[in-house]
C-alpha cells in the first residue's frame, strides 16, 4: 500500500516524499483511514512502529482539507483577524489559544520528537503552527508560541494544566485529543491531570489513545474518554525484536561491572550508544568518567534544564556524542537511528522499560544490540523481563572478563554441573550465602545491605553505589521537572 492509497492530501503526500517515505508501516495502514473517517482508536504499538504518523497524518489531512474550503470562503480565520488587528495598529490583550488539536505526551523529548515530525509532515500545508508547551521552557516563550492560536498542541499534562487554570489556553474548539503512550503518563502519575484536560474538552472531539499496552488501568481509562474506539493491536509491548541482538553479561560487583562497560564501548562495532542508569546521579558520574577515559559522552536526565537538553540530544544527532548516558526520561521520545548499542547498565524497574529501553537501536529497519550488565543478585528482575518478553535473553561471557561467580538455581532445582555457559536457560537466581563453607559463621553488617563472611559493606565509587537511593526511578511519583 502507498501513502496516496490512504487518501491523503497531496500536500502531505508531497511532504512524506521529500522525507523519502514511501509506504506506509503497519500502524499507519489501519489507523489513517479509521481516523480520517473520524473514529476514535485504541492502538497498541510497539515503539518505532510509526505511530506518531498514525495520529497526525489524518489530523493534518482534515486541516489541510478544511483550509481548502475556507479559500473559497470570505471569512477569515481567527489568526488572519489577529494580523489585520495588528496591522491596525491595534494591541488587544492576550487572548486565549483555542487548539484544534491537543497531543499530550510523558516527556519533553517526546513532545519536542511529535512537533519535529509534525512540521515535516505539514511542510507543504498551509495555515497549519504546531508548538510545544512543556517544563523547562521560559514561561514568555511559551506564551509567545500561545499567542500564535496554533492549530496544533503538543504539551506535557503538567505544563499544560499551569497554562489551562492561568486562562492562557482554551479547548471549546478542540476536535482532536491524542493521548501519546497513555500507559507511560499513568505510570508516571498523570491520570489526575489527564482527567481534568479530558474533562476540559468538548464531548464531540475525536479520541486516539496510543499505548504499549490497552490493558488495567490504561484499559479503563480508554473505555471512559472514548466513543465506540476502533481497537488496533500490531503488536503488544511483549514484541520480540527480532532485529536486535540480546545479551545478558553477569558481574561481580561495581568495579567488574564498570570495566566491563569501558571494554564493551570500545568494540569496533559501536557508532553511538545509550547507557541507562537508574538514577541521575550515576548518569552524571559516569559519563564524566567516560570522558576522562576519552570517549565522548554525555549526560540525559530530568534534573537538566530543557535548553540543555535539547543541545545534548542535537549533539547526539549530529554524532558530536558518542555515548548518551540516561535516565529512564530519555527511554521514550529519542529517535537517532545511528544508535547501534544500548547497554542497561542498571534494570529497569519495570519489564516495561526495558523494551522501550532496547527499542533506542535498531531503529528504522537496522540491526541493533542491547547488553545488560547484571549483578548475580539481580537474576530473578532478568527472569521477569524473559517472562515479559517470552523471549529467553542470552548470557554471554567475555574471555579476561569472566565472573567470578556464577548464576545458580533455586534451592529446589538443581545445579548445573561445571556453572552456566552463554547461552544456557537460567532458571531462577540463588537465595540466601550459597558460598560459605560448612561451620562458617556469616554476618550482617548493620545498615551495610550485605551478609557473608568477607564482603563487608560496599562503599559508593567512582560509578555510584547501586543500593536503594533516592532519585529518578519510572514508579509512580511524578518528577517535577517533566511537568
Amino acid at each position: 500500500m502507498t501513502f496516496e492509497a490512504l487518501g491523503l492530501h497531496t500536500s502531505i503526500i508531497r511532504a512524506l516524499s521529500d522525507a523519502g517515505y514511501t509506504k506506509p508501516t503497519g500502524v499507519q495502514e489501519q489507523a489513517v483511514p479509521a481516523a480520517i473517517s473520524g473514529r476514535d482508536l485504541l492502538v497498541s504499538s510497539q515503539t518505532g512502529s510509526g505511530k506518531t504518523a498514525a495520529f497526525m497524518l489524518p489530523a493534518l489531512h482534515k486541516f489541510a482539507t478544511a483550509a481548502d474550503v475556507m479559500d473559497t470562503d470570505a471569512g477569515k480565520t481567527p489568526n488572519q483577524e489577529r494580523q489585520a488587528a495588528r496591522a491596525r495598529g491595534d494591541r488587544p490583550r492576550f487572548q486565549a489559544a483555542k487548539p484544534k488539536m491537543l497531543v499530550l505526551t510523558p516527556t519533553r523529548e517526546l513532545a519536542l520528537q511529535v512537533t519535529t515530525a509534525t512540521d515535516k509532515y505539514s511542510a507543504y500545508t498551509r495555515r497549519i503552527k504546531a508548538v510545544s508547551i512543556l517544563g523547562g521552557m521560559p514561561y514568555p516563550k511559551q506564551m509567545q508560541l500561545l499567542s500564535r492560536n496554533p492549530e496544533i498542541l503538543v504539551a506535557t499534562p503538567g505544563r499544560l494544566i499551569d497554562h489551562m487554570e492561568s486562562g492562557k489556553i482554551d479547548f471549546s474548539e478542540l476536535e482532536i485529543l491524542v493521548l501519546d503512550e497513555a500507559d507511560r503518563m499513568l505510570d508516571m502519575g498523570f491520570i489526575d491531570d489527564i482527567e481534568k484536560i479530558v474533562d476540559a474538552t468538548p464531548a464531540t472531539r475525536q479520541t486516539m489513545l496510543f499505548s504499549a499496552t490497552l490493558d488495567g488501568v490504561v484499559g479503563n481509562m480508554a473505555r471512559r474518554i472514548t466513543k465506540d474506539p476502533m481497537i488496533i493491536q500490531i503488536a503488544g509491548s511483549a514484541t520480540k525484536h527480532e532485529n536486535i541482538t540480546q545479551k545478558v553479561h553477569f558481574v561481580d560487583d561495581l568495579s567488574h561491572k564498570n570495566r566491563m562497560l569501558d571494554h564493551l564501548l570500545r568494540d569496533v562495532s559501536v557508532d553511538q550508544a545509550v547507557v541507562f542508569t537508574a538514577t541521575k546521579r550515576d548518569a552524571d558520574t559516569i559519563a564524566d568518567r567516560l570522558n576522562i577515559a576519552g570517549f565522548a559522552a554525555a549526560a540525559l536526565h530530568g534534573d537538566m534544564h530543557q535548553g540543555a537538553r535539547n543541545r545534548t540530544l542535537d549533539a547526539l544527532r549530529r554524532g558530536q556524542v558518542r555515548v548518551l548516558v540516561a535516565t529512564d526520561v530519555a527511554a521514550r521520545g529519542i529517535d537517532v537511528p545511528a544508535i547501534t548499542h544500548v547497554f542497561n547498565y542498571d534494570l529497569p524497574k519495570f519489564p516495561e522499560d526495558y523494551v522501550h529501553r532496547i527499542g533506542r537501536t535498531g531503529r528504522a529497519g537496522r540491526n541493533g544490540m542491547a547488553i545488560s550488565l547484571v549483578n548475580h543478585a539481580e537474576g530473578i528482575n532478568v527472569k521477569r523481563i524473559e517472562r515479559f518478553t517470552k523471549q529467553l535473553i542470552p548470557v554471554d561471557v567475555i574471555e579476561g572478563f569472566e565472573p567470578k561467580k556464577t548464576a545458580s538455581a533455586p534451592r529446589s532445582a538443581a545445579r548445573k554441573p561445571g556453572g552456566w555457559k552463554p547461552g544456557d536457560k537460567r532458571t531462577g537466581p540463588s537465595t540466601g550465602n550459597r558460598d560459605h563453607k560448612p561451620g562458617q559463621r556469616t554476618f550482617s553488617k548493620p545498615g551495610s545491605g550485605t551478609t557473608g563472611s568477607s564482603a563487608g559493606p560496599r562503599k559508593e565509587g567512582s560509578g555510584g553505589y547501586k543500593g536503594t537511593r533516592s532519585g529518578e526511578t519510572t514508579g509512580a511519583r511524578r518528577s517535577f521537572s517533566d511537568r
